[in-house]
């Protein structure tokens, strides 16, 4: 698939295995290949990935897309990427492949008892309403209005991956956008997080998790898991050195100050400890930070996760 957001040449995967590109925004593992892991199942392959399919179809998917945000008109600046209502279809016929291999009945149960990640609204933030000094989401909207009705927007979306017969959702909120190195180096003031993106953060994401508290409610069901992102990153990125990291302000990977300019690309400064920085590239965390994020998935306490952590999904689901 052409197009400009991707992550598949060098250095990106530095530190995967294989050292090799692999779509994935991080030196190493992400988050979901992490979820997988202490899962002790197979990682996913993206769904158009050609070795995706005979047994392999049973471990699950990734349908994400670089770039995607909760609205169409987010990420214009990309071709072809896959928009949500786009993933929606591709699901339905990894479900028909699926179903051919093992039958209706148990591909219900196989959906009904899978886990699902869903990341929407930071590129609504990041490459929609912030992309430039003033764009038409910003002139249109202040940030309490477009936190609204992106919250609006996004109920519809999880309402339509409900009626694909999911049942367990994590719903990741908005990380504190401000303090990656992309908006150190075009809108921070001294080298602060800036104000405005961190602004939006706090607007949307109590939104974000009251919205998904009404949605459970509504449909009697547990089916959507809260994860505090603004919460567990701010944790990391304002006391780094309690994590073992010795800076969260500078990209491992990227140009410009704070290496937060441009692309990762092999001509790129590149740290050569990944392990001591937060961010690998100008937004994404490295493979130590993305370990950190997923270990308060599985043991944080409502801080993090609500109504439950991961490892109280599992205990539950396993008496089942």
């Amino acid at each position: 698939m052409a197009t400009a957001a991707r992550a598949d040449s060098p250095p990106y995967g530095i530190d995967f295995p294989t050292h090799r590109p692999t779509g994935r925004f991080s030196n190493g593992y992400n988050i979901p290949d992490l979820i997988s892991q202490k899962l002790g199942a197979e990682l996913s392959l993206p769904y158009l990935s050609p070795e995706l399919k005979g047994k392999k179809l049973l471990a699950g998917a990734n349908f994400a897309s670089a770039g995607i945000g909760i609205l169409n008109d987010t990420g214009i600046q990309f071709v072809n990427i896959i928009r949500i209502h786009e993933q929606f279809k591709l699901f339905k016929e990894y479900e028909r492949r699926v179903s051919a291999l093992i039958g209706e009945e148990e591909t219900q149960k196989l959906v009904k008892k899978s886990l699902v990640l869903i990341t929407l609204a930071g590129n609504d933030f990041v490459n929609n309403y912030f992309l430039t000094p003033v764009t038409a989401r910003s002139l249109e909207f202040n940030l309490q209005d477009f936190s609204t009705y992106l919250i609006s927007e996004y109920k519809n979306i999880l309402l339509s991956l409900y009626q694909l017969g999911f049942q367990r959702v994590l719903v990741t909120g908005v990380g504190p956008i401000g303090c990656a190195p992309a908006m150190l180096a075009t809108r921070s003031i001294n080298g602060q997080c800036a104000e405005e993106p961190n602004l939006a953060m706090k607007i949307f994401n109590p939104l974000l998790k009251k919205m998904l508290k009404d949605l459970n409610h509504e449909l009697g069901s547990s089916a959507f898991i809260a994860i505090d992102s603004l919460e567990m990153q701010s944790d990391v990125i304002y006391h780094p050195r309690a994590h073992g990291f010795t800076t969260s302000n500078v990209a491992c990977c990227g140009q410009g100050p704070y290496n937060g300019l441009g692309l990762c690309t092999t001509a790129s400064n590149i740290c050569p400890n990944r392990d001591l920085y937060v961010f690998w590239d100008a937004y994404h965390p490295s493979e130590k930070a993305n370990k950190i994020i997923v270990d308060a998935m599985f043991n944080g306490t409502e801080k993090y996760m609500s109504p439950m952590n991961l490892s109280t999904i599992m205990a539950m689901d396993s008496m089942t």
